[in-house]
C-alpha cells in the first residue's frame, strides 16, 4: 500500500469495505467495480510544501475488481485487485501502467451489544497483501506501488443510534523489506545492497454520518503516520523508505436503487490537508456493487 504519491489508496445486504462497520449476511456475495482518480500539483520535501517544474501535475488512475462473501453473519472475506496507471504532466519521466497488489481482508464483528438507544459494534479486521507484478517501486512518485508484503491490524468501534452513526478506529500496518534494481544507495548513510527496509505505519480513522436502506453519506478523518523512515532531501526524488505522514479528509456517498434489488453505487472524495513527504492530492471515486445471495432458495 502507497499512502503517499498514490491513492491510496473502497440492512438489506449492503456492499461494504474493510474500514466500515457494515457486514454482508451469511451466503451473500457482493461484486464491486470502482474507478479512482487522483491528482496533485503540490508535495511536502519533508515538512516544506513545493511544486516542481519537472514533474508538473501528477496523476493516478486505479482501476478495481473485488468482492465480498459473508462467511456468516459475523465473519466477512473480502478481496480487492486494482489495475493503475500513473503520469506525470510534464518532464521527461513516463508513467507506469501495472496491476499492484492483491489483499485479502478477514473482518469479525467481535461485539455487538444495544447500548442506550442505540447499537455497539466492535470489529476485528485482518488485511494481508501480495504484489501481482513485477513493477518497480524504486520509481515514485510514479510507481504504482511498494511491491511490499504487508499484514495489517485494525480494531474499529462503531455506535449507531437510528440512522446516525460515529466510528473510529485504529490500525498498524506492517511491510515486509523489499529489493530494487541497483547495488547500493543512500538515505542518511550509505547502504551496500539491494535491499530496502520499509517503514511501517499506524493509520487512525474517525467517521460519522447517516445510514439507510436507500441512502448513506459518510464524512471521514484520516491519519496515516510511519513509524521511521527519512525526508527526502532537496532536490531529490522520493525513495520507497521516505517517512510518509498525511492528514486527510474524505466523503462517501452510497446509494441503493429500490428498483434493481441489490444494485449499489457509491462516490465520493478525499483531500490531503496536510503531510510530509507526500502529495497533496484530491481524489475522486466511483463504484458500483451487486450484492447477492449465493444458497438457492428451496
Amino acid at each position: 500500500m502507497v499512502v503517499s504519491f498514490l491513492l491510496a489508496v473502497t440492512q438489506r445486504a449492503k456492499a461494504q469495505t474493510d474500514a466500515d462497520a457494515l457486514m454482508i449476511p451469511k451466503n451473500y456475495f457482493c461484486a464491486a467495480a470502482v474507478y479512482t482518480h487522483g491528482s496533485w500539483d503540490h508535495y511536502w520535501e519533508g515538512t516544506f510544501k513545493r511544486d516542481n517544474q519537472n514533474l508538473g501535475t501528477v496523476s493516478t488512475n486505479v482501476y478495481s475488481l473485488g468482492g465480498n462473501y459473508g462467511l456468516s453473519n459475523r465473519i466477512n472475506l473480502l478481496f480487492m485487485v486494482p489495475y493503475i496507471t500513473t503520469n506525470a504532466s510534464a518532464g521527461t519521466l513516463r508513467g507506469e501502467k501495472s496491476f499492484q497488489d492483491l489483499a485479502v481482508t478477514f473482518k469479525w464483528m467481535a461485539v455487538k451489544e444495544e447500548i442506550g438507544r442505540g447499537l455497539f459494534s466492535v470489529h476485528a479486521i485482518a488485511t494481508g497483501t501480495l504484489p501481482l507484478a513485477n513493477y518497480e517501486a524504486d520509481y515514485l512518485p510514479l510507481s504504482v506501488g511498494l511491491h511490499s508484503k504487508s499484514v495489517a491490524l485494525r480494531a474499529l468501534l462503531n455506535y449507531q443510534t437510528g440512522r446516525f452513526f460515529v466510528a473510529g478506529s485504529g490500525q498498524y500496518i506492517r511491510r515486509d523489506n523489499i529489493t530494487i534494481d541497483r547495488n547500493s544507495y543512500y538515505t542518511t548513510e550509505m547502504h551496500y545492497t539491494n535491499e530496502v527496509q520499509l517503514p511501517n505505519a499506524t493509520n487512525f480513522m474517525f467517521s460519522s454520518g447517516y445510514r439507510s436502506l436507500k441512502f448513506n453519506a459518510e464524512a471521514t478523518f484520516t491519519k496515516i503516520t510511519s513509524t521511521s523512515g527519512f525526508d527526502i532531501r532537496k532536490n531529490d526524488m522520493p525513495f520507497p523508505s521516505n517517512r510518509m505522514n498525511s492528514t486527510a479528509v474524505g466523503l462517501i456517498l452510497k446509494y441503493s436503487f429500490q428498483s434493481i434489488s441489490g444494485l449499489e453505487f457509491t462516490a465520493g472524495g478525499n483531500y490531503v490537508l496536510d503531510g510530509r513527504n507526500v502529495g497533496q492530492t484530491r481524489s475522486g471515486f466511483a463504484g458500483v456493487y451487486y450484492v447477492f445471495s449465493t444458497k438457492k432458495e428451496k
